[in-house]
């Protein structure tokens, strides 16, 4: 009897999908008897009409032939490798639920302010009305561009004029805008280890990927500057998946080589709000305006449903921003665009972010104290800012041994392994424990588990 993990939604495309994917991969044979619409349905706990409707589907498709009063049979069709390697079917087949999942970056919905979200709403229907129909500019709405500004000086001592904030539909948006700004077919460099959406979003929008080298210290200054790239990605107060942060004297060689090669250097700042000790670091945008494009977004101290994010450019790049984009209108919704300004001017966010900060050093403590009662020899690396710590755990065999160790007893997490674009021997063993999504009340779980 076939047997698929149905989502939700649209459970008879699913349905047709995998059965599809079976058919062409050869795990169906041809000629071989489909079970009938009823039975299958009783297996699978969905209508019949659900079986139907995937059926005729695959009929009308001609992945299968009907006989009167027989049944539905699977046609002679060649097997082929899917064009999609990882398609609902696949994914279906092999979903795992875990007990704790500590590879997500998504807060806990219960940690969103929905109150307050949907309280400024409200106002911002009231207050602008049928403005919020019109055309919004590209780079975003003003009232926006000035909160996030008066924002990053309050928050970050970051001096910004408003005009150059660009909002955008998250940083894989941006990244997109920053190669068509600096050019395609150019060399851009990223950490290494990255994580994966870095390169991959840049190689698509037809960028040279180049990895650089990170240690206990960030990008390696050398390799940088001798990498021949014309920009360089970085995240200098909180590197992923590592937690380097680069040292005030290597920022300052970073930004004389960008000076020296008419070069840029791309400041993801993408967890600052998380420094959960001491202040927050300084940016490199600050230090130098004319060769640091700063990005940030709104993913984990809200969602990353609202897709919003904002870039400041140079003056230069900014003028250039306008020319190519003037005849475009601002993907992010004005309706969101307003209300999120009301929540920084109004302070509502800051107020946000204390709460979160508040939860998180309280995940972290636990954390910590079970990272140090582990039943094996372990190191715990962190630097106390961001959402996620490292540990060393040198006496399993491998990477893999950790990651299948761990999904036995319910616990999904990756090694820094997994966001290396080569092997590397120094990040041997290390696994990655991101808790942003992480519930106090799993936390008792988590601990029963690692006993046991």
């Amino acid at each position: 009897m076939l047997t698929y993990n149905l989502p939700d939604k649209n459970k008879y495309y699913a349905l047709y999908l995998a059965i599809r994917e079976d058919i062409s991969c050869g795990a169906l044979k041809s000629g071989e008897k489909l079970p009938s619409k009823r039975a299958l349905a009783e297996h699978l706990g969905v209508s019949v009409i659900t079986v139907q409707n995937a059926y005729e589907q695959l009929l009308a498709e001609g992945y299968v032939f009907s006989c009167e009063r027989s049944g539905y049979f699977v046609e002679e069709i060649n097997a082929v490798k899917s064009v999609l390697p990882h398609s609902d079917s696949v994914q279906m087949r092999q979903v795992k639920k875990f007990a704790i999942d500590l590879c997500s970056g998504r807060a806990p919905a219960k940690l969103f302010p929905f109150s307050v979200w949907a309280k400024l709403m409200r106002e911002t229907l009231s207050e602008e009305g049928e403005h919020l129909l019109e055309r919004v500019p590209c780079d975003g709405d003003y009232s926006l561009k000035k909160a996030i500004s008066d924002y990053l000086y309050r928050f970050r001592g970051f001096n910004v004029d408003p005009r150059r904030v660009v909002i955008g539909a998250g940083a894989e948006y941006l990244y997109g805008v920053v190669v068509q700004l600096l050019g395609r077919q150019k060399p851009y460099a990223v950490e290494n280890p990255v994580y994966g959406r870095v390169p991959r979003t840049y190689a698509l929008n037809g960028a040279e990927i180049l990895p650089v080298p990170v240690d206990s210290e960030g990008i390696r200054v050398e390799a940088a500057e001798l990498s021949g790239a014309c920009a360089l990605h970085i995240s200098p107060s909180h590197q992923y998946p590592t937690g380097a942060i680069i040292p005030a004297a290597n920022r300052s060689r970073l930004i004389s080589w960008a000076e020296r090669t008419d070069s840029y250097i791309i400041e993801d700042d993408y967890d600052s709000e998380f420094r959960l000790f001491g202040k927050p670091l300084q940016t490199m945008a600050g230090m130098n305006g004319d060769r640091v494009i700063y990005i940030n977004t709104f993913s984990k101290t809200l969602a990353p449903s609202l897709r919003m994010g904002y870039m400041v450019l140079p003056p230069a790049l900014y003028e250039k921003y306008r020319a190519l984009y003037a005849e475009s209108a601002n993907v992010v919704p004005l309706f969101e665009q307003k209300a999120l300004a009301k929540m920084l001017d109004g302070g509502y966010f800051e107020r946000h972010v204390n709460r979160l900060k508040n939860y998180y050093r309280g995940v972290r403590s636990v954390l910590l104290e079970i990272s140090k009662n582990l039943p094996v020899k372990s190191e715990i690396i962190e630097t106390g800012g961001g959402l996620h710590l490292t540990v060393r755990l040198p006496e399993f065999d491998s990477d893999e041994h950790i990651k299948r160790s761990s999904a036995e007893r319910g616990i999904k997490l990756k090694c820094v392994s997994d966001y290396l674009f080569s092997p590397d021997p120094r990040y041997d063993k290390i696994a990655v424990i991101n808790y942003s999504s992480v519930e106090k009340e799993a936390l008792s779980l988590l601990l029963e588990i690692i006993k046991n």
